[in-house]
């Protein structure tokens, strides 16, 4: 069975951890999550979540236990309810180093701050190129929607400037821009 969680159900899960968490910590939602707190999804089966600050990475994942989490792959945290947080330190949205903090004031979007759990979204340029740096038919999907949804806040020529400069730091630097030359065309065909 496949567990997915709505952007309320995720608020809620960080309600609870806040409960917990003694002083502040940062958690910048990327992926399919940022997208669901964005309402360009319904919902989101992975619960991606970037901690710039490492102090309070370390922090989280030390707490984490108390709440009955266990460590389940190298980034992954979980419970016996189907669901695994994704808690991504410092910069880097699994492979993808972004090219700033996203604690920088113009690279997330506050969401909600509970007492100590500051919740953000990724901004959409870096949503999008970390999703296109995996470039899977998912990834793509999300991206279209992304796009389609936030059309009139979205410069095509900043993002295409932003992805290459990203793309350039990458050991596979040829391969992601295939997955952006593909995405350009997907994005043509969609009317974008």
């Amino acid at each position: 069975m496949e567990y997915r969680i709505d952007k309320q159900g995720l608020l809620d899960r960080l309600s609870a951890w806040n409960g917990f968490v003694k002083r502040k910590v940062h958690l910048i939602a990327c992926g399919g999550t940022a997208l669901t707190l964005l309402a360009v999804k319904a919902s989101t089966k992975d619960i991606d979540l970037l901690v710039p600050n490492e102090d309070e990475h370390t922090y989280l994942i030390n707490i984490l236990p108390q709440l009955g989490y266990k460590s389940v792959s190298g980034w992954g945290w979980s419970r016996d309810d189907g669901f695994i947080f994704d808690l991504f330190r410092g910069n880097a949205v699994h492979t993808t180093q972004l090219l700033e903090s996203p604690l920088e004031k113009e690279n997330h979007i506050l969401v909600k701050e509970f007492s100590h759990i500051y919740l953000g979204v990724l901004n959409y340029y870096d949503i999008i190129i970390s999703k296109l740096f995996r470039g899977t038919g998912i990834d793509n999907d999300d991206c279209l929607a992304l796009l389609k949804s936030k059309r009139n806040e979205i410069d095509m020529v900043k993002l295409e400037k932003r992805f290459r400069e990203t793309a350039s730091y990458d050991v596979s630097e040829k391969v992601v821009i295939k997955n952006w030359e593909h995405f350009l065309r997907l994005a043509g065909k969609e009317g974008g």
